[in-house]
């Protein structure tokens, strides 16, 4: 029997879930937070790793703008951030921002009863709450290439499956994509003492500027910088994603596509180069374990070749599907209206369901790529609790 009546039930304890519970206490609201501060940070970031987002885009959100990433730890510029750093300042924040009104109890379903979402905890307590903010992260939507289907799980993983990549350390590994995942996760991996390939499709691997502090006049005119990084579309998705909201659809999907392409971070080069063996401009095609992974690649003119490795790790980023919010019951989800995959979003991040509203990365098809980032935190927290103090005050009068 749920034991309790709350204006706000917000699913998961990460920087967005963290940044609306800020936010929403501030306003008076009676908000609960749910799940284990920084969890996925924490146990789905392989150890060592340095946030590719400089230290000033990687604030958490509180209504008075006295929690930031410099009020943890002084930084200087250009400076990377150790994950668990990053984890560390996160329940610090929690600490400061949010107190009590977290509880670290893993939300296992959310129905509806009545007028009312039902929630259910892992402790085997329910509650029920007025509205619902949903900050999954990125773990629901870990994308998985359909080439690798025929792959059993020990053979084949994705990047957010690993913390400890010491257990590779002699064996064989090939890992997939060119993104910052891709490229740390194999330095990681060849500094931990495997033998590491890359292969990716495209011909040429990206890298990022070495950041300059000071830089000429028109350097800042014709390329200002952003959370994003610089440029003038870049200062644009940070500083409006309210405004991206009202683009078509089409648009809006070419802007996150194409916004901050795949590209390691200037500090990463030096360590990758020399130590993981590259294969690019090839697509993988099919696979098989057959006493170890075959994989068939194809270049572009069509040719197939066999790579034969002990395992494989998907560093294939992630995709947002309203299917594979698993906590959602079956008639809620199907509520959820989606012109695809991905749900689209009212001014306050509201799904199609009154009072259920989602952040993070599932927002970014609405809001742009800010949303994929730490940076976005503050903008979310800020237009959803505006969103549920207009509503909870409304339906109280």
């Amino acid at each position: 029997m749920a034991t309790s009546v709350i204006d706000v039930a917000i699913v998961g304890a990460g920087p967005y879930g963290l940044s609306v519970a800020a936010h929403a206490l501030h306003a008076g609201l009676d908000a609960r937070v749910y799940g284990e501060p920084m969890r996925a940070w924490e146990r789905h970031m392989p150890r060592g790793m340095l946030l590719k987002s400089e230290p000033d885009a990687s604030h958490l959100g509180d209504p008075d703008r006295r929690h930031g990433l410099d009020a943890f730890h002084r930084y200087s510029y250009g400076e990377p951030v150790p994950v668990e750093r990053f984890v560390a300042y996160g329940r610090w924040f929690r600490g400061r921002a949010v107190g009590r009104a977290l509880e670290e109890t893993e939300v296992t379903a959310v129905g509806v009863e009545g007028r009312l979402f039902a929630l259910s905890l892992s402790s085997g307590a329910s509650v029920l709450a007025r509205t619902v903010v949903l900050a999954l992260g990125f773990l629901p939507f870990a994308h998985r290439p359909r080439a690798l289907a025929a792959l059993p799980p020990e053979a084949a993983t994705h990047s957010s499956d690993h913390h400890d990549l010491s257990g590779f350390a002699g064996r064989d590994v090939t890992v997939l994509g060119a993104g910052q995942s891709a490229l740390e996760t194999a330095t990681l991996l060849a500094e931990a003492g495997a033998a590491v390939r890359l292969v990716a499709r495209t011909d040429a691997l990206a890298w990022n500027d070495v950041p300059v502090e000071r830089r000429p006049l028109m350097s800042r005119v014709l390329a200002p910088r952003s959370p994003l990084g610089s440029g003038w579309p870049s200062v644009a998705w940070s500083r409006m994603p309210y405004a991206v909201r009202h683009l078509p659809r089409a648009a809006r999907a070419h802007i996150v596509r194409n916004t901050l392409g795949p590209a390691g971070s200037w500090w990463l080069k030096e360590r990758f180069d020399g130590a993981v063996q590259v294969t690019l401009g090839t697509r993988l095609a099919a696979s098989e374990y057959r006493d170890g992974v075959r994989l068939r690649l194809r270049d572009p003119a069509g040719a197939v070749t066999t790579l034969e490795t002990e395992h494989v790790i998907a560093a294939t980023g992630y995709r947002v599907d309203v299917a594979r919010i698993g906590i959602l019951h079956e008639d809620l989800r199907r509520a959820v209206a989606a012109p695809g995959p991905a749900p689209r979003l009212g001014p306050a991040f509201e799904t199609s369901v009154a009072g259920l509203h989602l952040v993070g990365l599932a927002a970014a098809a609405t809001f742009g790529p800010a949303m994929r980032f730490v940076c976005g935190c503050d903008f979310a927290a800020r237009r959803v609790t505006r969103g549920l103090v207009r509503r909870l005050r409304g339906a109280r009068a």
